[in-house]
């Protein structure tokens, strides 16, 4: 009662914040600049001047402007990015890039890929991920089958907050609906021997009832998560340094309809999720040379109790060793080169894959850029794979301040059937059709040309035009439920995107994306849970020399449709908005509050699975910078 109390008084103190305010603030930064480097497209640092892919960059500031607590309800408002979860919290949640399959993402976080063999395909496992730890977000949209192997339809490369000089403390707590508490501290710090980071997270909830059909007992299915995630850089001189990183994820989830020993359908059923992640890479930088070889290890162990007795297990694990290399001195062009061989295991099933791959960067012009790229794969189960990537970028220089880019890209990857559903086809729980079915690999490939717009002082505009295309794509047959069987044919996914950010003024940022994505399967119908038209719209307020900041995000989905019983069902069209404020007391503590889904909207992403209605949430951070 204390702790409601508590977050009350905090809520009225934020409104009245929101209340007293003025608009004497400083000038803002300006809109994403045209200089910013990044490094996911070619996997070495590039001024986004030179990329030819479509991407889109969030940071620290921008992550807790949104405040949500799951990084999918954060990444779900950037442009072509679509999710759907099985409920709350915690629940099965997967993550689209321009409409494709969630397990065709790819997550990266400090360099581990974060997938778990063990699952039904070998995928991420999203809602695992808090927003707490992560300082900066790079996605890449398209088949990115070049320098990330099979299943990378699209890359989200996650960084940790670290520093390179002095010392940083942040400590954080909030509570609010659904009985929901997190408290976190993140630390990092550095000088010239090296840095460090440690994000320590604490998460739990009573949740909601996830389940349509359950309406006789009405239960809540909540989900708690502990997240360690630590790491370092050690400057053994000045051309070598070796990085570590470390992930430690245990999670409890509830939810309704699991069997017990005796096939009984029960209510009460928990999954248990255990991650292990450990990377260790050794990096030399010379003078227009660099290489690092890294090696990683990622387990993962699930538990699922019906009624508080074990019913089902499964056990992960990868191993993969990497070397990548690049040559930025050479004459007018720069070299990216690469190896990796991975091990994965779904319990005691196990496969290999080595890749190689070079990408060729032109570096002998100021204002055209264009890079190739070949990769070759040699799959244990399915033998040799080629994939590449072309793409190019042209500047205009319009005046000193404004620049307009013309960018295309073309790409392909594959996906190879995960371990389990070869053994899923081939064992006892399977019939026909599925048990006839030998599965063969997804082949993908896509394609882009767009604009953008810079102004470096207030403005940044894209559209980008995109088709992609998967062949043979694998499902799991809901008719029969018979095992998983192949769309034989082509499906599609092609659209345009429209993105804006606009400093208005010293005191007003606006920010918008729209996105028009027509599926479509094989047999001509749409595929499922892709919303045709997806639009964010982001407001920004900044007052009283930037100690206050209120944000509105506004967020739209229609057009999407799901399958029951064999039938096509329309899903419901969603409005959805969010409001958050920060305000600074000083220095060092920081107040914050927000309402998601305000206008307290009904829809379902996924057919039988409810969405969390209106949820308020109140919190504080505490900030330190030393040294």
């Amino acid at each position: 009662m204390q702790f409601l109390k508590a977050h009350r008084l905090m809520a009225l103190a934020v409104s009245g914040f929101i209340i007293n305010t003025n608009t004497q603030a400083q000038e803002q930064e300006a809109a994403r600049s045209v200089e910013e480097i990044v490094v996911t497209s070619s996997r070495i640092p590039q001024a986004l001047r030179q990329v030819g892919t479509s991407m889109a960059v969030i940071n620290a500031e921008e992550i807790a402007a949104h405040g949500n607590l799951a990084l999918t309800d954060v990444l779900r408002q950037l442009p072509a990015i679509s999710t759907s979860s099985a409920g709350g919290a915690g629940k099965a949640t997967s993550l689209r890039i321009r409409g494709e399959e969630g397990y065709r993402t790819l997550i990266i976080f400090d360099g581990l890929r974060l997938y778990d063999p063990a699952g039904t395909q070998v995928g991420p496992q999203l809602e695992h991920v808090l927003s707490n730890s992560v300082g900066r977000v790079e996605i890449l949209r398209g088949p990115q089958g070049l320098g990330y192997g099979a299943d990378a339809g699209g890359i989200v490369n996650l960084s940790s907050r670290q520093v390179e000089q002095g010392l940083q403390l942040a400590l954080d707590a909030q509570g609010g609906k659904f009985a929901t508490q997190q408290y976190g501290a993140n630390v990092a710090g550095g000088n010239r021997h090296g840095n460090f980071f440690l994000a320590v997270t604490d998460f739990v909830t009573d949740g909601f009832n996830s389940q349509t059909a359950d309406t006789v007992l009405k239960d809540t299915d909540g989900y708690s998560n502990t997240t360690i995630h630590t790491g370092g850089t050690i400057n053994i001189s000045e051309k070598f340094s070796l990085d570590l990183v470390h992930r430690k994820v245990e999670g409890d989830n509830e939810f309704d309809g699991c069997y017990d020993s005796t096939f009984t359908l029960v209510h009460s059923c928990t999954d248990q999720y255990g991650l292990q992640a450990d990377r260790v890479a050794l990096n030399f930088k010379g003078t227009g040379f660099s290489h690092a070889v890294s090696y990683s290890t990622t387990e993962t162990e699930r538990e699922n109790l019906s009624a508080g007795v074990p019913a089902f297990s499964s056990a992960g694990e990868i191993n993969r060793f990497e070397y990548l290399g690049s040559a930025t001195a050479l004459p007018g062009f720069d070299l990216v080169f690469g190896a990796d061989l991975e091990e994965a295991f779904n319990n005691d099933i196990g496969r290999d894959n080595k890749g190689v791959f070079l990408e060729y960067l032109s570096d002998d012009s100021s204002s055209l850029f264009f890079t190739a790229g070949v990769r070759h794969d040699d799959n244990d189960d399915f033998g040799t794979n080629n994939s590449y990537r072309l793409s190019t970028a042209y500047l205009i220089d319009i005046d000193s301040d404004a620049t307009l880019k013309l960018k295309g890209s073309y790409g392909t990857g594959f996906r190879a059937p995960s371990p389990y559903e070869i053994a899923y086809n081939t064992g006892a729980f399977a019939y026909p059709p599925a048990s006839l079915v030998t599965l063969s690999q997804e082949q993908s490939k896509g394609y882009e040309v767009g604009v953008e717009y810079w102004n470096e002082k207030a403005l940044h505009l894209e559209t980008v035009y995109f088709d992609q295309d998967v062949e043979d794509a694998i499902y799991f047959d809901l008719d029969a439920f018979s095992g998983y069987l192949q769309d034989t044919g082509t499906s599609t996914s092609h659209g345009v995107e429209l993105s804006g950010d606009y400093l208005l003024n010293e005191n007003w940022r606006l920010n918008a994306n729209y996105t028009y994505n027509l599926t479509e399967r094989p047999n001509g119908q749409p595929r499922l849970r892709r919303p045709e038209h997806l639009m964010n719209l982001g407001a920004s307020f900044f007052a009283m020399q930037n100690r206050l900041n209120v944000n509105a995000f506004y967020r739209i989905g229609k057009n999407s449709v799901d399958e029951s019983n064999t039938t096509l069902v329309k899903l419901d069209d969603f409005i959805v908005l969010d409001l958050s404020a920060n305000f600074s007391l000083n220095d060092a503590v920081q107040i914050y509050g927000r309402v998601e889904n305000i206008l307290d909207n009904e829809y379902q992403e996924i057919i039988g699975y409810h969405t969390a209605g209106r949820a308020t949430y109140v919190g504080f951070k505490f900030n330190y910078a030393g040294f």
